[in-house]
């Protein structure tokens, strides 16, 4: 091959390549709730890419969505392991999805927080499965393919991630409730009036800060409406008259982002349900807040 067809064939496929990535990424991100991982698995996909005989392969998005979820179950397999280790409550990564409302995705499906932390509980081919299919519009018979697997099996594993999913979660409120019920919340936290908060939470209601170790963050969810809304009392003076508040998106819904002296501290999203809230999710560990405030457009 001469230097100018070899130097053609490496821009066709930076462009496949190029053009597969906000696939590629969704799709990581979902499977493993980590954006600094899912980057890797895009990175170590392109890798892949540029060693393949490529001449060989019919349809490279295909190709590339293939190599790029089979190392995402990879890797989910082994950072299973390490979130046993993980020092309290571990939420996954924030992103800003103002930009790509779906992130790569047919559907904003199993993007919110709440989602991802659910589907840590499935295994991580289970957890593929329902991504593929509810997010990607994946047919089975695709998904089987990718998964190894028969068509017959590949629509079990979606049907679980469903029924998981139905059984942890309950009806959804509307995005401008959503963010409502937030600046209700948002409110009463910093006034640290309860009874507004016990209004507004679930009876079951669960808080969970990731600190990551690293902060002052709780190192077990606090469950309950009685217990979460004293929590929010108590930490109330200390916490909220120097912060400074910023609403921001994350994960497809509104967010706020906490800063003190110009440094963010924590990132609050919540799960809300047409019964009230039903977790409150703290991101404060910098190595997930700091990537996520960069990404924040504008």
């Amino acid at each position: 091959m001469d230097a100018g067809s070899h130097s053609d064939s490496l821009d066709r496929a930076t462009e496949d390549f190029l053009a597969a990535r906000p696939q590629l990424f969704g799709i990581a991100y979902r499977v493993l709730g980590s954006a600094v991982e899912a980057e890797d698995v895009v990175q170590e996909t392109w890798l892949r890419w540029q060693h393949t005989d490529r001449a060989k392969v019919k349809e490279p998005a295909a190709f590339l969505t293939t190599v790029a979820t089979r190392l995402a179950i990879n890797l989910a397999q082994s950072a299973r392991v390490r979130r046993e280790s993980y020092v309290g409550p571990w939420l996954p990564d924030p992103v800003d999805t103002v930009q790509d409302p779906q992130l790569g995705a047919e559907r904003a499906e199993a993007l919110e927080l709440a989602v991802l932390l659910l589907l840590e509980k499935l295994n991580p081919v289970e957890r593929t499965a329902y991504v593929l299919r509810q997010a990607f519009d994946y047919p089975y018979g695709r998904i089987a393919e990718i998964l190894e697997t028969t068509e017959a099996n590949a629509r079990q594993l979606v049907s679980r991630g469903r029924k998981h999913l139905a059984a942890e979660r309950r009806e959804r409120v509307t995005p401008a409730a959503h963010r409502r019920l937030l600046e209700v919340f948002l409110s009463a936290a910093r006034t640290g009036d309860l009874s507004v908060l016990e209004d507004v939470l679930t009876a079951d209601v669960v808080s969970y800060s990731d600190g990551g170790g690293i902060r002052g963050a709780s190192k077990i969810p606090v469950i309950g409406r009685t217990h979460v809304s004293r929590y929010l009392v108590a930490f109330a003076p200390r916490f909220w008259p120097q912060a400074e508040i910023r609403w921001v998106e994350a994960n497809g819904l509104p967010a706020v982002l906490v800063s003190m002296g110009g440094t963010a501290v924590a990132l609050l999203c919540l799960d809300i349900s047409t019964e009230g809230i039903d977790r409150i999710m703290w991101v404060m560990n910098p190595a997930k807040l700091t990537p996520y405030v960069a990404s924040l457009a504008g």
